[in-house]
């Protein structure tokens, strides 16, 4: 069990690092691609596992690729980060107190971009450049 302290870190922290390897891959990946784009020593049984639930989330697709699968992340970084922030708003019955507890903690210029994002302003280029302009 030479794997063991690296199948101890918080999964949380391998499906991400799963996932940067995914968006940073011209195309699909195998499980052993993953493995060795990831550069630690994961075993392939735990990058299996780990992009089963991925899969399981639907943050993932997967074709098969000789007896196994190929895998594809099914949007990118903001996406992904988007759809966490809705599930865990579904998650409370009283999504006004949640939403305005969520605005109230927002900074200044994160309250200024949300504000235009709902009036309609800025496109997405303008959005993810700088706000030094």
């Amino acid at each position: 069990m030479g794997d063991e302290s690296a199948e101890r870190r918080p999964a949380g922290e391998l499906e991400a690092g799963v996932l940067a390897a995914l968006w940073a891959a011209a195309g699909p990946l195998t499980p052993g691609q993953v493995q060795e784009a990831l550069g630690v020593s994961l075993a392939r049984t735990t990058v299996t596992t780990i992009l089963s639930r991925l899969y399981e989330k639907g943050s993932v697709t997967r074709v098969r690729s000789g007896r196994g699968f190929a895998y594809t992340p099914t949007e990118d970084a903001p996406g992904l980060t988007a759809r966490r922030m809705h599930s865990e708003l579904a998650k409370d019955d009283d999504r006004g107190a949640v939403l305005a507890r969520f605005v109230s903690q927002l900074n200044d210029d994160d309250e200024r971009l949300l504000r235009s994002l709902l009036d309609g302003g800025e496109d997405r280029e303008e959005r993810s450049g700088s706000s030094g302009e």
